[in-house]
């Protein structure tokens, strides 16, 4: 028995790295998928593994930003196997410069697959559970680019930002109707992240490693199983989280608090005023007035793992 029997789940981006873990996981706990890739063979690879494996997949080929793609998604599902009960967004691609370089194309692309990719699919998704009075689950996929902060990464960034926050605000629009949607911020070795987390490596190991040899932290599987958690009922009421996920870590994380606050006695601030107090915040709070390195606030980082 499966965490997911019975049950229909989309993932988009399915084709490689960290979506084709999250298929095949959801998959493995008993979960109809419907595996989205751009990439029809690609795609397709992964569906025919599920099936060898002994489970249902079926190929939407399409880029997930757009409107018909997207609608088609949730047609599938239902037309296929008349439910459906899990999203994963996870489709994203990265054009990596510095604000003063990157062109409005490719602050433009990063930004609609991402933002426009998460909200299309979950668009329709909530919309096919509001009118039909059944129940599902959502996982979108934020970045601690986008929690912290990451140099060269403006466009991404802000997506993996905004895809936190529209995460945490379909939770709350979607309570009312039994919908929970939490967010992960995954880091492992894929095609789009090899520069950080070491060579990409074609690996199948969903279970760990194989006796004597060392734990993958970096490996993309590694982030499937919380996804599958949060895609059943298991989570229970988990909704409007955002988690960290690598290796065998499982973080949370909390949202902007406030740190600090001074006030002016019911009296409007002046500049100079508030230049003779701003200390006070930094001083309170232990926050840094300087730019900082966000990044090196990671619990977990390269410098602390190895990978095969």
């Amino acid at each position: 028995m499966g965490l997911l029997d019975g049950r229909v789940a989309i993932v988009t981006g399915a084709g490689r790295g960290i979506g084709r873990g999250e298929a095949l996981e959801l998959a493995r706990e008993g979960a109809r998928v419907v595996v989205n890739e751009v990439d029809p063979e690609v795609g397709g690879a992964v569906v025919a593994e599920i099936v060898a494996a002994g489970g249902e997949a079926v190929l939407d080929t399409g880029d997930c930003s757009e409107e018909d793609t997207a609608r088609q998604l949730v047609g599938t599902a239902l037309d296929t196997w008349g439910r459906l009960d899990a999203l994963v967004n996870n489709a994203g691609i990265l054009r990596d410069k510095t604000v003063a370089k990157m062109s409005a194309e490719e602050w433009d692309a990063v930004i609609r697959v991402h933002l426009r990719g998460h909200f299309l699919p979950t668009h329709y998704a909530c919309a096919h559970w509001k009118e039909s009075g059944t129940q599902g689950r959502i996982v979108c996929t934020a970045s601690t680019s986008g929690l912290l902060g990451n140099f060269g990464q403006a466009n991404y960034g802000a997506a993996k930002a905004g895809i936190a926050a529209f995460s945490t605000i379909v939770a709350m629009e979607m309570a009312r109707y039994g919908v929970r949607c939490n967010a992960i911020a995954p880091a492992a070795r894929t095609r789009m992240t090899e520069s950080a987390y070491g060579a990409f490596k074609d690996l199948s190991a969903a279970e760990g490693s194989d006796e004597g040899e060392a734990f993958d932290f970096w490996h993309p599987d590694n982030v499937a199983p919380l996804v599958a958690y949060l895609c059943s009922d298991a989570a229970g009421t988990i909704s409007g989280k955002v988690f960290g996920v690598q290796g065998d870590a499982v973080e949370l994380y909390q949202p902007f608090t406030s740190a600090a606050v001074i006030a002016n006695h019911d009296t409007r601030w002046t500049p100079d005023g508030i230049a003779a107090r701003v200390h006070e915040l930094f001083d309170e709070s232990g926050i840094s007035a300087e730019v900082e390195n966000m990044m090196g606030k990671l619990r977990f980082t390269m410098t602390e793992r190895s990978t095969l």
